[in-house]
């Protein structure tokens, strides 16, 4: 069980596969409280997920939303086009505990949903998990940095003694 995590701003973008499901999750997040953005679409036209993935991605990166919520028919797609931006950290998920690691250990400020692949429940549990889990810091700190500046992963490896 989570506690309901202070109002945060929140954007959401999908592509015609993920819409109903950023629909659901949108008013879901508005009945908490909390501050939503739908970056679109805003139908079920056919669109491509990059589009809105990148929107959304600099959404976040700008600092207009705390965090955002990527959704396509199986998250892969929104998920690569979102971490294009070194700023976004998005992390594709299907439970509460992949959601809650996202969080704790990478610092993730982008969830992913497969539209097609996980139900309305357990996408609401996961993000309930993933708002309300704070970042764990501490000896994940380095490694987050790297994410965002990919030169500093270019060294070579130590190998292990």
């Amino acid at each position: 069980m989570t506690t309901r995590p202070a109002p945060l701003a929140i954007a959401l973008a999908s592509d015609h596969a993920g819409f109903e499901m950023k629909a659901m999750l949108a008013d879901w997040l508005r009945m908490q409280g909390h501050q939503v953005a739908d970056l679109g679409p805003h139908d079920t036209a056919s669109v491509d997920y990059p589009d809105y993935g990148y929107r959304l991605a600099q959404s976040v990166a700008a600092g207009d939303a705390t965090f955002g919520v990527a959704v396509c028919g199986s998250g892969v797609g929104i998920s690569i086009a979102v971490n294009r931006n070194p700023a976004a950290r998005c992390a594709l998920v299907s439970d509460t505990l992949s959601a809650r690691l996202a969080r704790e250990h990478n610092d993730a400020n982008v969830i992913a949903f497969g539209a097609r692949l996980i139900g309305s429940d357990t996408a609401k549990d996961a993000l309930a998990t993933f708002l309300a889990t704070p970042f764990a810091g501490d000896r994940h700190v380095n490694r987050v940095t790297k994410l965002g500046q990919p030169n500093l992963s270019a060294q070579p490896l130590k190998e292990p003694s």
